[in-house]
């Protein structure tokens, strides 16, 4: 059996499910056809922007609007010609609760040597808390659709006249503050709507029955090619990071995304000799906590539980309290190793620990690897 057959994609593919687009797709796109208006006079529509992984979506129009500053200018704004578009979000077959969302991005040019700059409008959120991959007061735009927006833009800028993009995106979601309260997002210091969000910019569609499914297949394509180590990545990012670490083949990766007891229990049933798990740390917290289903909506972090780890890794009460109040998982690890306590490694080794006997003695050795949303190792285990 090729290595094609297994992975990612081959277990995309078998679920039968539509994937979808992330907010920060839709949002390059619709920066991508704002820029070049604001440059051009004209939209491009279809507007086609390239995925981190190399796919080239392209995204129908919902708003174009050229406008010209008028007396109601705030002031401190920049000024001169405005360009807005907007793209409508479709998630696929994915739940998402921002499906059908009208995305819009307005875009303003700034003096040369601004670069871009990123502003919250209606319904994105601002960052109110740390912990988060922004600083406070920073519009919640995450770090990978920032890149993707800036990487469009400088094509833009080489194509229609070669210099820099210097430019001010203004990035808003119609109705994005009455979606966030279906989200996490209030709880975790964002307010004034949603985040734009994606580090592929694709939606997987997570059927729980289907997706678990595919898991199962995925153990089973790698056995019949021999692999005797396998990975258990819950996204993208861990998926490069265990590839970088072992040089894994595609069909030994397995997509478990939050069903690490779906992994656990099929490879109890039918045993390779090593599994590694590799993902973020909070969500490895989870699995260290004992919780083999590690979506947001049914399990969440517990501070309490990784300020007692911190307290086996020579944390004081101080520290301890500290971690046990920290609004997320990732301040937690930032606290701790500010002060030289090794809490990615103590998650690491309790997660391990968890896998080891959700196995229940099956001839499967098991390392833990926890990374960071930018793919850095912050903790990992041995092999037992």
């Amino acid at each position: 059996m090729s290595e094609a057959s297994g992975g990612r994609s081959a277990q995309l593919k078998h679920t039968g499910l539509r994937p979808g687009w992330t907010t920060g797709a839709c949002a390059t796109a619709a920066a991508t056809a704002a820029y070049t208006a604001l440059l051009t006079g004209d939209f491009p529509d279809p507007v086609t922007i390239t995925l981190p992984k190399g796919q080239t979506p392209a995204f129908a129009l919902a708003v174009e609007e050229l406008a010209e500053d008028g007396p109601g200018k705030a002031p401190g704004e920049p000024s001169g010609r405005r360009a807005t578009a907007g793209v409508v979000k479709d998630a696929g077959d994915d739940p998402d609760v921002t499906h059908g969302a009208l995305v819009r991005v307005t875009a303003r040019a700034l003096p040369p040597g601004s670069g871009v700059v990123f502003k919250a409008g209606p319904g994105v959120g601002t960052v109110t808390r740390p912990g988060l991959p922004l600083d406070v007061g920073e519009p919640a735009i995450n770090p990978v659709p920032r890149q993707m927006m800036r990487d469009h833009l400088a094509q833009v800028a080489a194509l229609h006249g070669g210099g820099e993009a210097d430019v001010e995106l203004t990035v808003s979601v119609d109705h994005g503050e009455e979606i966030a309260r279906s989200t996490w997002n209030p709880r975790l210091g964002i307010l004034g709507g949603l985040s734009i969000l994606g580090t592929t910019g694709i939606v997987v569609p997570y059927s729980c029955s289907a997706w678990i499914d595919s898991i199962r297949r995925g153990v089973d394509v790698a056995r019949a090619a021999g692999r005797t180590h396998v990975a258990g990545c819950t996204g993208s990012t861990s998926e490069k990071t265990v590839v970088a670490e072992y040089g894994l083949p595609e069909d030994a990766l397995l997509d478990m995304g939050d069903f690490a007891g779906a992994v656990l229990k099929y490879i109890r049933r039918h045993p390779v000799e090593r599994l590694t798990i590799c993902g973020g740390f909070a969500k490895l917290s989870k699995l260290a906590a004992g919780h083999l289903d590690l979506h947001s909506a049914r399990s969440q972090v517990d501070k309490g539980f990784l300020a007692e780890l911190a307290r086996q890794g020579g944390a004081d009460e101080a520290l301890a309290a500290e971690v046990a109040a920290a609004n997320t998982g990732l301040a937690a690890l930032q606290l701790c190793a500010a002060a030289g306590v090794p809490l990615g490694d103590l998650v690491a080794a309790t997660a391990r620990d968890q896998a080891l006997e959700v196995l229940r003695g099956a001839p499967v050795a098991v390392d833990v690897i926890c990374i960071d949303r930018a793919g850095n190792v912050v903790g990992r285990s041995t092999v037992r």
